[in-house]
């Protein structure tokens, strides 16, 4: 038996001294670097003792020699376990006891922060900080890579062994470690070469953290089974994505990359007239952010909508209308659905309701937690994503918010996207979050919280007078709060949650004072 995923990115390897990733040391990095150093790395952890399904955690900062981790650890049969390094030790510690891993890889600098919770999870403590020279340690796990051989047998594992475990955000409760196989992978990879027409002539402008599946795998992955090449940023950076745009062919990003862009008087037509494609995902792009970019550039932003436990499940066309606001059609492969949340029944077109997949993308189930897995699963296979859209007469689905963000205030259900979809079409106005808050009359109380350009002559009653002439009554924000930005997780997601707690309050003492 191959080793499923890496047997596919090894045929597609278009020549040994083709690029694959220029690195912002000015190093040129060839495929045969790729096969050579994701070797080493591979010997390196059997050489610890890493065995067929023993998870690898890693919480490193970004750097080719991360990406050549991750491929190692797929080669060596293990599971790959990126986590975010914004993580406070008091995090990673809930992440390694629930993952038990064999391996734990941290940053140098934080070795001795971190050890106690490797020692306590039964984990071998490594580092590996950035490889910018081989006159200098770039940590344990880097030293034993450099001393160990360019040529491994890869360790067999099928389309169904696990290749990664990915944390969800935890935005309710506990992260849960989402189950990626080695075809859950290798199957979306593949769908997106060819959806998003991806060949080996392509260079991707790589400015994405490599924690998450965005930047890890649908950015990696798919230029690795096109046999393109990248150019590998440590981070976003306006100055950085100018300089190299030229070279570029495409760029993923998040939607707070094409504000920051739009903000710059470099954006121009001529900037981008030779790129073929920008695509947008892991937040929702607003319709006026889309607008604006085509606009200035000519190009239609391509926005795409995926999971944690999924990848990527739908898309805009590349060729064909790219609709602002829309996250496009289910992927090849891919089945999608809206059902009613509390009966499971199928829903009609534009009629609202939670989104739920299926196909080879779609996780295996979460770790070491099969009543959730349940839970989550219908009988017929499909996963129960948790968000709440439509899918319009002409098949484009359309996301309105997360099932846990729907508002029931009075009695009546407040979809949190229709209000914010309002707010934001108003001159002046930035972007706004809608969520529900307590409220003794009403059980919840519709709550905007908006952020304004500089110097606009907008306010709480402004927003408020304009909602009344155009929402019905129930759906109208008891209270608007101006502020000078929304909280965002390190991917550029708004996160509810935080603004639910800051305002958790505001009705009860409202009444309190008899207002």
């Amino acid at each position: 038996m191959a080793n499923h995923l890496f047997d596919l990115i090894k045929a597609r390897v278009p020549a040994p001294d083709a690029p694959f990733a220029l690195l912002d040391d000015g190093r040129t990095y060839l495929y045969s670097d790729m096969l050579a150093i994701s070797a080493r790395f591979a010997n390196a952890l059997t050489a610890l003792g890493v065995k067929p399904g023993d998870r690898v955690a890693v919480q490193v900062e970004k750097s080719i020699e991360a990406l050549m981790l991750y491929l190692g650890t797929v080669r060596a049969g293990a599971i790959f376990l990126p986590l975010n390094t914004a993580y406070t030790p008091a995090e990673i510690e809930y992440f390694l006891g629930d993952a038990e891993p064999a391996v734990f890889v941290c940053d140098p600098a934080k070795a001795e922060a971190l050890r106690p919770y490797a020692e306590k999870a039964g984990a071998k403590l490594e580092t590996l900080g950035i490889w910018r020279t081989h006159e200098v340690s770039a940590g344990t796990l880097a030293d034993r890579a450099l001393a160990a051989s360019t040529e491994f047998a890869d360790v067999a594992r099928g389309p169904d062994d696990l290749a990664a475990i990915l944390y969800t955000s935890g935005t309710t409760g506990r992260s849960k470690g989402a189950m990626l196989s080695h075809d859950n992978l290798a199957s979306n990879a593949l769908a997106l070469v060819d959806y998003w027409r991806f060949t080996k002539a392509d260079k991707l402008l790589h400015a994405l953290p490599i924690f998450h599946t965005h930047g890890l795998f649908v950015a990696t992955n798919t230029i690795l089974f096109a046999g393109a090449s990248m150019i590998f940023m440590p981070k976003f950076d306006p100055d950085q994505v100018f300089k190299h745009l030229p070279q570029a062919t495409a760029m993923m990003g998040v939607p707070t990359f094409y504000v920051r862009l739009l903000q710059d008087q470099r954006l121009t037509k001529e900037a981008t007239a030779h790129m073929r494609l920008f695509v947008s995902g892991s937040a929702p792009l607003l319709a006026e952010t889309h607008r604006e970019w085509r606009e200035r550039t000519g190009h239609a932003i391509l926005e795409r909508y995926g999971m944690t436990e999924t990848n990527m499940n739908t898309s805009n066309p590349y060729e064909g209308e790219r609709v602002a606001g829309t996250v496009g059609f289910p992927l090849p492969g891919v089945s999608a659905r809206v059902t009613d949340p509390e009966t499971g029944k199928e829903l009609g077109r534009d009629e609202i309701g939670m989104i739920e997949v299926k196909g080879p993308n779609v996780f295996k189930g979460y770790w070491r937690n099969p009543e959730k897995t349940r839970a989550e699963f219908r009988d017929d296979g499909f996963f129960i994503t948790g968000d709440l859209g439509k899918i319009d007469p002409a098949g484009y689905v359309h996301i309105v918010g997360r099932g846990k963000d729907l508002i029931i205030t009075g009695g009546y259900n407040v979809y949190p996207k229709e209000v914010e979809t309002e707010i934001d079409e108003m001159p002046g106005v930035i972007e706004s979050a809608v969520i529900g808050c307590p409220h003794p009359d009403f059980g919840e109380g519709v709550t905007a919280v908006v952020v304004v350009k500089p110097g606009a002559e907008i306010s709480a009653a402004s927003i408020a007078g304009t909602l009344d002439q155009r929402l019905a009554k129930f759906k109208l924000p008891k209270q608007v709060f101006i502020v000078d930005d929304l909280p965002r997780n390190t991917m550029g997601k708004v996160q509810k949650n935080l603004l639910r707690d800051q305002y958790k309050d505001i009705y009860a003492r409202a009444m309190k004072a008899g207002e």
